[in-house]
């Protein structure tokens, strides 16, 4: 009888392991595209007059939701024209203003440029020129309708940082809701007092 347990709780511990494996399987393969700008956005206007401005690609919608941030910095108010352009009819409230805001604190800026190709703390997030970035689903991106969560990809994280996106069906344009890939990435070695 006790052979007849152990057997049986056997074989449903190796069903659940492979339904565990499929399921994580599933959840990291999925689509990825690659973006590339000769050079990065000044202003609002720049960033309109990109081919991918016109919303209706949702991975390079969250790729320019990347290039909007690259200048708050160096001019915070162009930066924010650029993200409530992507923001379309809802802008960035003062909260969610505030919370990208706190993401730079103590002028770690260095966390956009992690999202660029070829940028590493080894070389204090150094982007590659042309500047690429990629972009990712998952077989569960899309699960609700007119709704997106999407990954870019940063060399100083182990995984891919999300930023959740919204349709607009009267436009077909896509429309970022949530930047939420802007926690902590490697500190670059400059700045890494244990290099």
């Amino acid at each position: 009888m006790d052979k007849l347990v152990s057997d049986l709780l056997g074989g449903l511990g190796r069903l659940f392991k492979n339904k565990v494996s499929q399921t994580v399987s599933k959840a990291v393969s999925g689509k990825s595209k690659t973006y590339t700008f000769e050079s990065l956005p000044q202003t609002v206007d720049d960033l309109k007059a990109l081919p991918e401005a016109a919303l209706t690609d949702v991975y390079a919608v969250a790729a320019l939701s990347l290039l909007a941030l690259t200048r708050f910095e160096t001019d915070k108010e162009e930066s924010i024209k650029m993200l409530n352009f992507l923001k379309g009819p809802d802008p960035l409230t003062p909260m969610a203003l505030q919370q990208i805001s706190d993401r730079f604190m103590d002028g770690k800026f260095y966390k956009v440029n992690s999202f660029f190709e070829g940028a590493t703390p080894a070389n204090n997030y150094t982007p590659s020129t042309p500047y690429k970035i990629k972009v990712s689903s998952t077989p569960y991106s899309f699960d609700n309708e007119n709704w997106a969560v999407l990954y870019l990809h940063s060399g100083g994280a182990d995984n891919p940082r999300p930023v959740k996106l919204r349709k607009k069906p009267s436009t077909g344009q896509w429309f970022i809701v949530e930047i939420q890939y802007l926690g902590d990435v490697r500190t670059p070695v400059a700045a890494d007092k244990w290099a």
